[in-house]
C-alpha cells in the first residue's frame, strides 16, 4: 500500500510539472507558426502569445529561485531540452525547478505515508523523484527524433512537388511546414525555424545546418550535406530531393527487415524458457501418470 502511495505520487508530480514544459512548448510552437503565417499571408494569431505569457508566469518561481545561485542556465540543460524541442528560456526553469520540488514532495510522501522502512524508503524516493525528469526528457529526445526520422521521405517529397510546381525553396519551405503540422509537427516546426533564421539574415545553408544541430539525427544530417553540394554544384534541387528520399525509404524497408529477421533469434530464449516447459507438461504429464500407476500397482 506505502509503495502504491509513493508511485502514485511521483506520477501526479511528474505529470503537472511535465505537463507544464508541453502546455508551454506547443503555445509557443503557435506563435512560432502564427509569426510565419502573419508574415507570410498577412494573418495573425492573438491567443498564443497570452497563452505563453502564462506558461512564463508558471515558470517565474523557478527562474527566481535559479537566480539565486547562478546567471544562466545550464548550457548542457538547454541543448537536451532543445533536442526535446523545448527552446524557450522559461523550459530550463521548469527543468530544474521540477528536479528541486520533486525530491522534497517525495520525501515529505514518504515521512508522512511511510511507517516502516522510513529511512530506505525515504532514500529511494529522493533518488527516483530527482531522476524522473531526466528519464522523461531522455524518452521526449528519442520520441521526437524517431518522428522526424519517420516524416523526413514524405517532407521531402512534398517539397520537391513544391519547387517542381514552381515555388522557391524558401516558400517551399514555408508551405511545407504549415502542410506538415498536423501530421509531422515535429519537422514542421523545424522548418518554420529555417525560414525564420533565414529572414533574420543567416544564410540558407547556415540555417539547414543548424536545424542538423537542433535535431541530431543523421538523416538529416546527410539531407543537409546532400543540399550543400546541390546548391556548391548547381544541380536541381527537385531531382535531389526525390532520389534522397527514395534512399531514406530504402533504409527504412532495410532496416524492418533487420529487425524482422532478428525476431527469429530473439523468440529463442522465451520458447525454451516459458512454452516448451508448459507443452512438455501437457504432453509427457499424462504419461508419466500413468506409468507411475502402473509401476504403484505391480510393486503392490
Amino acid at each position: 500500500m506505502n509503495l502504491l502511495v509513493i508511485g502514485a505520487g511521483f506520477a501526479l508530480l511528474l505529470i503537472f510539472f511535465m505537463t507544464i514544459l508541453f502546455l508551454s512548448r506547443r503555445t509557443a510552437d503557435s506563435a512560432l507558426l502564427a509569426r510565419v503565417t502573419s508574415a507570410t499571408y498577412q494573418t495573425e494569431d492573438r491567443e498564443a502569445p497570452k497563452k505563453q505569457v502564462n506558461a512564463e508566469w508558471l515558470a517565474r518561481p523557478f527562474g527566481l529561485l535559479r537566480r539565486l545561485f547562478s546567471g544562466a542556465p545550464d548550457p548542457q540543460i538547454v541543448r537536451r531540452l532543445m533536442l526535446a524541442g523545448y527552446r524557450k528560456p522559461f523550459h530550463a526553469d521548469v527543468f530544474v525547478g521540477s528536479r528541486l520540488v520533486l525530491p522534497i514532495i517525495a520525501g515529505l510522501t514518504v515521512a508522512f505515508f511511510v511507517r516502516g522502512n522510513v529511512i530506505l524508503w525515504f532514500i529511494l524516493a529522493l533518488v527516483l523523484a530527482f531522476m524522473a525528469p531526466d528519464f522523461w526528457l531522455n524518452y521526449t529526445i528519442n520520441k521526437r527524433r524517431r518522428q522526424i526520422e519517420l516524416s523526413l521521405p514524405d517532407t521531402l517529397d512534398l517539397l520537391a512537388i513544391c519547387m517542381e510546381a514552381g515555388l522557391g525553396l524558401d516558400q517551399a519551405i514555408v508551405r511545407v511546414g504549415q502542410e506538415m503540422r498536423l501530421g509531422h509537427p515535429a519537422l514542421s516546426e523545424e522548418l518554420i525555424q529555417i525560414n525564420l533564421e533565414q529572414r533574420a539574415g543567416n544564410p540558407r545553408v547556415g540555417a539547414w545546418r543548424n536545424m542538423a544541430d537542433r535535431v541530431g539525427v543523421e538523416s538529416v544530417r546527410s539531407f543537409v550535406n546532400m543540399l550543400v553540394q546541390t546548391e556548391r554544384f548547381g544541380t536541381p534541387i527537385s531531382k535531389s530531393l526525390g532520389t534522397f528520399s527514395e534512399a531514406l525509404r530504402t533504409q527504412r524497408r532495410q532496416r524492418a527487415e533487420e529487425l524482422a529477421a532478428k525476431t527469429t533469434i530473439k523468440l529463442v530464449l522465451p520458447l525454451a524458457l516459458l512454452i516448451f516447459p508448459c507443452i512438455f507438461i501437457v504432453i509427457i504429464a499424462p504419461a508419466v501418470i500413468n506409468l507411475m500407476k502402473s509401476f504403484g500397482g505391480f510393486l503392490k
